[in-house]
């Protein structure tokens, strides 16, 4: 029997905005979702299991995830219940229900706490910097040894348990039985999706916007390797030196026209932008801005009489490794991905 949560409307209003009780089951935003099928009804059946507190099915689906929001679902609603917005939100709402660790739901769910948590770090970074006399030669060597612990830290001691914690639900929760094999069978569904969102291009809106993420993709994890792999602050090979300006540019114009498009609001996607969409945007911004400058004071030669910059660049990555990368929207990019490895999963389910 289905448990029913009378208090989960309330609590999920804390994650975003929508209005359920505008909402009349006409299914009308079902009917105009390209990516909707006989499988998966969404938006409309989780609209009902939001308003009804159905709280272990919304846990169980991951039908929050199959939605890339185009946002003809909330532009074409009669009621302007914003059925698009409560997608976004549940997938806010169980990336916290994921997180072992509880802080994800601190942060999408207060702006304050946010805000205190990019400035602990901040003094955190000084504080560091301080200890270390602010000598160039250290903090670059320190900055460079963060990238690579922060990697496999973040990964290991957080997203992987959260992972499992996000199988526990889909998989093992729902009760749906899947050979091992299928495992192995499903992996080349995840590498797709991670890497080329391609889901995206089953929605009516322009594909301009799925060929942004993909840019956008390629370039944050281009420059990541590069400059944690290929060492670009410290390398004298012009071959890198170049790829990285490349890639830094690459970043930097298309999280500059996401920010535009945030700020003009024409786009429905854009019209309720919840702080936790704004942090990644121009975190993003800053890690390739920054990036760009220190390497720029680095072949000018002045980046040692000018620590500030690389302080600056040094704060902004601190706080994208360990607030925005497991806590924040940055792990979307993550969850869907596995959220796309799940349904196929369940297609090799047996009796």
């Amino acid at each position: 029997m289905a448990r029913i949560n009378p208090k989960f409307i309330t609590e999920l209003k804390s994650y975003g905005a929508f209005d359920t009780n505008a909402c009349y089951n006409c299914g009308n935003c079902t009917a105009v979702c390209s990516l909707s099928d006989e499988d998966n009804s969404f938006p409309r059946k989780m609209v009902r299991y939001s308003v009804l507190g159905l709280e272990d099915e919304i846990q169980t689906s991951m039908e929050p995830w199959l939605c890339y929001y185009c946002g003809d679902c909330s532009a074409t609603c009669p009621r302007e219940a914003q059925p698009g917005e409560l997608m976004m939100t549940l997938r806010r709402y169980l990336t916290s229900k994921y997180d072992w660790t509880g802080l994800s739901g601190m942060l999408y769910k207060s702006l304050t706490t946010s805000v205190i948590a990019f400035v602990l770090v901040a003094i955190g970074v000084m504080w560091f910097a301080a200890d270390q006399n602010f000598m160039f030669e250290r903090l670059l060597h320190y900055g460079h040894y963060f990238e690579m612990l922060a990697i496999g830290g973040v990964f290991l001691v957080i997203l992987l348990p959260n992972l499992i914690r996000m199988w526990n639900m889909a998989i093992r929760k729902s009760e749906v039985k899947v050979p091992f094999s299928a495992y192995f069978k499903s992996l080349g569904e995840l590498i797709v999706h991670m890497f080329t969102q391609k889901r995206t291009l089953g929605c009516d809106d322009n594909q301009t916007r799925w060929f942004q993420h993909l840019i956008l993709v390629i370039g944050y994890l281009s420059l990541l390797f590069t400059t944690v792999f290929l060492d670009w602050f410290s390398t004298e090979s012009s071959f890198i030196m170049v790829l990285g300006y490349i890639e830094s540019v690459i970043i930097l114009s298309v999280t500059f026209i996401f920010m535009i498009g945030r700020l003009n609001k024409k786009a429905q996607v854009s019209k309720n932008s919840h702080p936790s969409d704004w942090f990644f945007v121009i975190w993003l911004f800053l890690m390739g801005f920054s990036a760009f400058v220190v390497r720029v004071f680095i072949d000018l030669d002045i980046l040692e009489t000018n620590i500030w910059m690389y302080m600056i660049h040094l704060i902004v990555l601190v706080q994208w490794a360990i607030i925005i990368v497991p806590f924040g929207k940055w792990t979307h990019f993550l969850y869907r991905s596995f959220a796309m490895y799940f349904e196929k999963l369940k297609s090799f389910s047996v009796s």
